[in-house]
């Protein structure tokens, strides 16, 4: 008489140890600052610089190209457009023609009008079943500062902040750290959703000290120049905690880093 009994507790505890489909996910990764990177979105994947964290194309990179990374104990970030449409993309053709705007100044390129939240948020959160399917710690969403671009449509502040959480909400759900990229004026409202900061061209610009919420929450701020030597603008970025590199443009294997 006792044995269905004790298969139902068993069963039950079982049930208290696995984690359920709708269960939220574990801590997420938070990289701290001053922490090194590399950051190759083109090219040949050279899989030698000694880093602890990549930061690479979500698309391009394979399972088993994180699983290898993650092997040599990087920690890996899911490079994605989220504010801008990329026509050579595998599900470029499931975004309809009233979200496309103006080109965003690359080839192939156009900006996203982020107000139609109904029709991106379901693409985005496919993209980042993908980023999470493939085992990638976080993510680097990009074109997150439309509001300040021509765009073709009439995007607010408002209309940014909205949108960028949102972001920041599909990543988090799916147990994914995400880094706020750019968007310099909306840190002060923005560093709490983001777990780390990504910038281009601070040091160029003299906007690197924008950055510092970031690095104040002991949160890391990966950083590159492309058009400014390394003489010029190490010495602040490690004043500053910043991870910075010099890039090119294409982004490729070659870096140097402070």
């Amino acid at each position: 008489m006792r044995r269905p009994l004790l298969v139902a507790l068993l069963v039950l505890l079982l049930a208290g140890c696995t984690q359920g489909p709708d269960d939220k996910p574990g801590p997420r990764w938070q990289p701290r600052p001053g922490t090194a990177w590399q950051w190759q979105l083109s090219g040949r994947l050279d899989t030698s610089v000694d880093v602890p964290v990549y930061d690479i194309d979500g698309f391009d990179h394979s399972e088993a190209t994180v699983a290898r990374l993650h092997r040599e104990d990087r920690k890996v970030i899911c490079y994605l457009s989220t504010g801008a449409w990329e026509e050579f993309r595998p599900d470029a053709k499931k975004f309809p023609k009233r979200v496309l705007g103006r080109g965003n100044g690359w080839e192939g390129e156009r900006w996203l009008d982020i107000r139609r939240t109904d029709v991106l948020e379901p693409l985005m959160a496919a993209r980042m079943d993908m980023c999470r399917d493939k085992g990638f710690d976080a993510v680097e969403p990009d074109n997150m500062d439309g509001y300040r671009n021509d765009t073709g449509f009439p995007l607010t502040a408002a209309d940014q902040l909205r949108y960028n959480r949102l972001i920041a909400r599909l990543a988090h759900d799916r147990g994914l750290a995400v880094g706020l990229k750019n968007d310099l004026d909306q840190i002060p409202e923005l560093v709490g959703d983001f777990d780390f900061a990504v910038n281009e061209q601070c040091a160029q610009y003299d906007e690197c000290g924008a950055l510092k919420p970031f690095v104040e929450a002991g949160k890391a701020v990966f950083h590159v120049e492309y058009e400014v030597p390394t003489g010029r603008f190490c010495a602040e970025s490690r004043r500053l905690k910043l991870s910075s590199l010099l890039k090119k443009y294409e982004l490729g294997a070659w870096r140097q880093a402070c």
